[in-house]
């Protein structure tokens, strides 16, 4: 016998993305057997419900609307394979039902300002329904409520009136609304009208034989009885801009709640085995969790997931519940299979209980140009979009490889952050890459927005970066636009970033702002060098500039500069000196000139003594500075007529940090008993002043050195080693250098640097 059509129209009041829900709509809809299913969503939606139905839609997916003149005005409007409305969608599908969305549109939702079902008013004290209902229950989880008397109903196998459950859902609902009116969701009030107005027209097509899934807070406004003037009148006058919309693949991890989803749930993964798994949830789940330890080595048998179900069941039976929750399910894993350990709990809250499943949608679906042409650069290099962290190591000494990266490139610089660069564990080097790809639905937004630069991702990135050039307003925008166009291999819009940088590096005169800039630029040519790309233009905009900074740093340097001034242009001193070794070998005399100016800033008393340590020490590493000479220039700075906290921070500029000169001091007996003696003479009200920046001065340095230090001090002056005999060179260490054990080393070298 078949079932017989509904006598009225079916309201369905759902939880979004509740698997007890979808199954009891699924249970109902077969009941009930419409003629029309009507759906809680945009209408401009209806055009893509076709899709839905294709072979390459795998849910989580997303309706996406945006504003045709402004992408960045959009809205999602989520569904799950788990969502009551995605069932309701494949059912109506399935048998050849008229299946049609009845929200308020989103052209008038995105004209207000407003967002879809990720949206929320942050202005109101909104009701949460489910926890009042919860609450009123004697439960003080809302969750816990709704499994018990939702996710559970029928479990056992008992059949049960699933149109019974859902007119006592909405009678308590309806309950609610009698209370609390529309419970702080103001907007609700005009997307009712517009749902009334929708069902008068299925039922003027259709009759009563029509069923509305929605959410349950809505039934009673559905159900209630009002004039269509009335709600023309709530509806008049609203704000309208032309949308467009697709379908966009979602992640379970931006369902969850604590993603920032208004309408979120708080386990996508738990719901989604809740609902594909038909019979004995808890014992299926906890098998997924012990092949989960076991990829990460955890020890795990048959035998802890048997006892991990007892003692869930245990649990449920104890607290009264119909079946183990989510709740008792990981306390029974914590105790049982993670040692009470919360880490490892922890990863399978992380990996099942909310999960990183990323749907997929028909290649059919409607597009932008530049999201077509994305697809079409993944495909080719198989770089697939996966919701998770991904480490790519790429060696651009590939083709295929370097074309990832002109792609990840060009993806950042026109605000499509897929990829971030990271740290390569696979050594240093200008031809190695790292990146950590993740794939977000916002990113969808982004590449819509991307959309007004071009159709291709190149020319897209070549507009987005002449555009920037023109609206850069300080020299280091322009410097930075310049390296990630070398990166990105924009050669097309080189031109007119070189044009303006030319033009901000001509008109300013702030030479920490050139010296800022300078390293960027010496990047840049290194890179073109070795991705292929002419940066030769570059040359001589870098070399006018460091001709400027030469110039200009030392009296920049005297101009009585604070301690945060001297050491941010201690950090520019440190900058141009990596970007001019990386420009000397274009211009020999360009070290030269930069040597000169860090001999200025050495000898010259009014400049910090920062600075001044930190210039000898890039002189002495480069063996322009004598020993001798270096000696004298600290014997200087830490003479009594020197103020104690200028003479640290002499010693901070030529030994702090990771500049090795914990291991210099380590093996210069004179520079260790300069410092030393200094020590020992600081009166000790400056002593407590100057500590701080001692301890952070010598802090850095490695354990080892630090102990060597430590002996070399307690031994005394002369006592850092055994002499020698015929000379004073510690053990180990010859008077003069021996060139050819120097020179034995040097192919060594160079095949460890790949020379």
């Amino acid at each position: 016998m078949s079932p017989s059509p509904v006598k009225g129209p079916l309201l369905l009041g759902v939880r979004h993305h509740g698997p007890g829900s979808a199954r009891a709509v699924r249970a109902a809809l077969e009941a009930a057997r419409p003629e029309a299913v009507l759906i809680e969503g945009p209408p401009e939606g209806d055009a893509l419900l076709p899709l839905a139905a294709e072979e390459g839609m795998r849910p989580p997916v997303a309706l996406l609307a945006h504003a045709a003149d402004d992408p960045g005005r959009a809205a999602f409007w989520p569904l799950a394979g788990f969502s009551p409305e995605w069932v309701a969608i494949r059912w109506a599908q399935e048998h050849d039902v008229p299946v049609r969305f009845i929200d308020l549109p989103a052209a008038h939702s995105l004209a207000a300002g407003g967002e879809g079902q990720e949206g929320t008013e942050p202005d109101a004290v909104r009701l949460d329904p489910l926890a009042v209902l919860a609450e009123t229950a004697g439960y003080d989880d809302p969750e816990r409520w709704w499994e018990d008397v939702v996710e559970h109903r029928g479990a056992g196998g008992v059949r049960e009136d699933v149109l019974g459950a859902f007119e006592a859902l909405g009678e308590a609902m309806g309950a609610l609304r009698e209370a609390y009116g529309d419970g702080g969701h103001q907007r609700d009030l005009v997307r009712e009208a517009y749902m009334r107005q929708r069902m008068r027209a299925a039922r003027r097509e259709f009759g009563d034989a029509y069923a509305v899934v929605c959410g349950a807070w809505h039934v009673p406004a559905l159900r209630a009885r009002t004039t269509v003037a009335a709600d023309k009148a709530l509806l008049s006058g609203l704000p309208k801009v032309k949308v467009e919309t697709t379908w966009v693949p979602w992640t379970h991890r931006r369902l969850a709640r604590a993603g920032g989803y208004g309408a979120g749930i708080t386990s996508p993964g738990w719901y989604a085995h809740l609902f594909s798994a038909r019979d004995r949830p808890v014992e299926r789940w906890l098998t997924k969790v012990a092949g989960l330890l076991r990829e990460e080595d955890r020890q795990v048998s048959s035998a802890h997931v048997i006892e991990a179900v007892r003692l869930a069941d245990t649990l449920a039976a104890m607290r009264g519940r119909p079946l183990p929750g989510l709740t008792e399910t990981l306390e029974a894993v914590r105790a049982v299979m993670c040692d009470g350990s919360d880490i490892p709990l922890a990863l399978i809250e992380d990996r099942l209980v909310v999960g990183d499943v990323l749907g997929e949608v028909p290649g059919g679906a409607p597009v932008v140009p530049l999201q077509r042409d994305l697809t079409r650069q993944q495909r080719t290099l198989r770089l697939k979009a996966e919701a998770q962290d991904r480490e790519l190591e790429l060696d651009l000494r590939k083709d295929t490889d370097t074309a990832k990266s002109l792609l990840l490139h060009r993806l950042r610089l026109l605000g499509i952050g897929w990829g971030t660069p990271a740290a390569s564990r696979a050594g240093t080097g200008t031809f190695r890459e790292t990146w950590r790809l993740r794939w977000e639905p916002e990113l969808s937004v982004r590449i819509a927005e991307a959309g007004i630069w071009g159709t291709t991702v190149l020319g897209a990135a070549t507009a987005k970066a002449e555009a920037d050039a023109a609206g850069a307003e300080e020299l280091g925008e322009v410097t930075a636009l310049a390296e990630q166009c070398l990166l990105a291999g924009l050669a097309q819009a080189l031109p007119a970033v070189l044009r303006a940088l030319a033009d901000r590096a001509a008109l300013d005169t702030d030479v920490a702002r050139l010296a800022k800039a300078l390293p960027a630029l010496a990047r840049s040519l290194r890179y073109g060098d070795v991705r292929g790309t002419d940066a030769t233009a570059l040359g001589a905009v870098a070399a006018g500039l460091a001709e400027r900074i030469c110039v200009a740093l030392p009296s920049a340097c005297t101009a009585g500069l604070d301690a945060d001034a001297a050491a941010e242009m201690r950090g520019h001193v440190d900058g141009v000196h990596g970007a001019i070794g990386l420009l000397a070998d274009a211009d020999q005399g360009l070290r030269e000139r930069w040597s000169a100016v860090l001999a200025t800033l050495a000898g010259r008393d009014t400049v910090p003594g920062l600075i001044r340590g930190r210039a000898a020490r890039l002189l002495l590493d480069d063996g322009r500075l004598p020993a001798e000479e270096t000696a004298r220039l600290m014997g200087l700075a830490l003479s009594p007529a020197s103020s104690p906290a200028d003479a640290a921070g002499w010693i901070e500029g030529f030994a702090g940090g990771s500049s090795g000169g914990g291991t210099l001091l380590v093996h210069d007996d004179r520079l260790l008993g300069l410092i030393d003696a200094w020590l020992v003479g600081v009166p000790e009200r400056a002593f407590t002043d100057v500590l701080p920046l001692l301890r952070r001065t010598f802090g850095a340095y490695e354990p080892g050195v630090k102990r060597t230090l430590g002996e070399l001090v307690r031994r005394g002056p002369g006592g850092s080693a055994a002499p020698v005999p015929g000379g004073s060179a510690p053990a180990g260490f010859a008077p003069e250098l021996d060139p050819e054990r120097a020179d034995a080393v040097v192919e060594l070298v160079r095949m460890l640097l790949a020379v």
